[in-house]
């Protein structure tokens, strides 16, 4: 094999491994009240994610998004008072079926 051959199929290689191990999650499935979708190869990128969205959507005027935004921002300000939801979203997210 060439030199060019093994990086391709490294590349390949690697992609597969990245659409396999990806996962999703609603807005709706993380407290929010929509089904925007959310991808990622782990909980806490879903997080990060649904975070970005409540306080975009809120920004936006979007009241409908305005108790979940709430909701996340106690549990950034009272880290210990939200690992009960921290923890169940990991073990939702280990739950799912890997993205096709």
């Amino acid at each position: 094999m060439d030199q060019i051959s093994i990086i391709f199929a490294f590349i390949h290689t690697w992609q597969k491994e990245v659409q396999t191990t990806m996962k999703t999650m609603t807005c709706k499935q993380l407290g929010g009240p929509c089904d925007l979708a959310h991808s990622g190869d782990d909980a806490n990128v879903i997080i990060k994610a649904q975070d970005k969205h409540l306080r975009d959507a809120v920004k936006s005027g979007d009241t409908a998004h305005e108790e979940a935004a709430k909701a996340m921002k106690g549990r950034w300000k009272n880290p210990f008072a939200g690992m009960g939801w921290y923890n169940q979203v990991k073990k939702d997210f280990a739950a799912l079926p890997n993205n096709k």
